[in-house]
């Protein structure tokens, strides 16, 4: 059975108050509320976020179950993009390790999760290909940050997708800078791309 997907650029207009409190029961301590997820990237010179919505029922149940966000990040140069910030799955079922995040380095390599399938693309479009584009990690127990700190990212770059750059002060926190490398990264995902999870 195929389960369909829609990134909706964020609203007001949604609803997602039951999304706010799934994640702050998980200890998504950055998807909480319009504030921490959304409102942080107003004074960007660039920011998109977008909603993941779930559908069910030959359409007529939608449901948030994700989000992702990207922005201009001046500190590493001109036309330089941070994605995949505030990066969130609510557990989804239907998905592979009924969507219970990352769990072998083999699923990491092989792109079975939300972030590579939908959020990444997404990012890499809206940024464009003449962009460079960062992911900030660090080891903070918010979240999955610590597996995807050690493991994730370091998974990743030994594929030729992302290249350790620093050790950057942002945002109040020393963060691990990687850069993304798209042309490699969408050639890997080709091969991999979900068949029965579709994002329309």
């Amino acid at each position: 059975m195929t389960t369909y997907y829609k990134l909706k650029k964020f609203s007001t207009d949604f609803d997602l108050s039951n999304f706010y409190a799934e994640a702050e029961r998980k200890g998504h301590v950055n998807n909480t509320s319009q504030k921490v997820m959304v409102d942080c990237f107003r004074n960007e010179e660039k920011s998109q976020a977008w909603v993941l919505f779930e559908y069910e029922h030959e359409w007529k149940i939608e449901k948030p179950v994700g989000f992702v966000a990207a922005h201009s990040f001046p500190e590493m140069g001109e036309n330089s993009f941070r994605i995949m910030a505030r990066t969130c799955t609510i557990d989804i079922g239907s998905l592979p390790n009924n969507g219970k995040g990352l769990n072998t380095r083999h699923q990491i390599k092989t792109h079975q999760n939300i972030s590579c399938q939908f959020y990444m693309p997404k990012c890499i479009e809206w940024c464009g290909d003449n962009s460079d584009m960062y992911i900030t990690s660090n080891a903070l127990e918010g979240g999955s940050q610590r597996l995807v700190h050690r493991i994730y990212f370091p998974t990743l770059e030994k594929e030729g997708e992302f290249t350790k750059v620093k050790e950057l002060d942002y945002r109040g926190t020393v963060q691990t800078v990687w850069k993304l490398d798209p042309k490699i990264f969408l050639q890997n995902l080709s091969k991999n791309k979900w068949k029965d999870h579709v994002l329309l």
